[in-house]
């Protein structure tokens, strides 16, 4: 069931299967970063998250600036705070942005995996 529907980034919660997804299209820029943050919040809110797994799905994310990189790992430092039982990153179309998410993910020690691509059809 899709939750929230914004042209910047989707958020659907899969009871069936335990999941929260997250599609990110393009790049969160700075102005759109709270207005997807509240929504987050309030989409995990309805679930009780260790019992859930996170799938960040990154497929259409596109290069980010460098001086914008920190606050990728910023944001993948806090969606391992959240406290799912697994997390999943989904890894981007273009080369330059799996490079980016591969460096940020090594960098913090990623809890989670990150995938070519899911088992199954996306949720979106």
């Amino acid at each position: 069931m899709i939750v929230v529907d914004k042209k910047k980034y989707k958020m659907a919660i899969e009871q069936n299967m335990k999941e929260v997804h997250v599609r990110v299209n393009g790049l969160i820029r700075e102005e759109d970063a709270e207005a997807y943050m509240v929504d987050l919040q309030e989409t995990i809110s309805t679930i009780p998250k260790q019992q859930y797994t996170f799938v960040i799905d990154a497929i259409y994310q596109t290069p980010t600036p460098s001086k914008v990189v920190p606050q990728m790992e910023g944001a993948m430092l806090f969606y391992a705070s959240l406290g799912f039982k697994d997390i999943i990153v989904v890894k981007p179309a273009s080369k330059i942005a799996q490079v980016q998410i591969r460096n940020v993910l090594e960098r913090i020690e990623f809890p989670g995996t990150f995938v070519d691509s899911l088992k199954r059809t996306s949720v979106f």
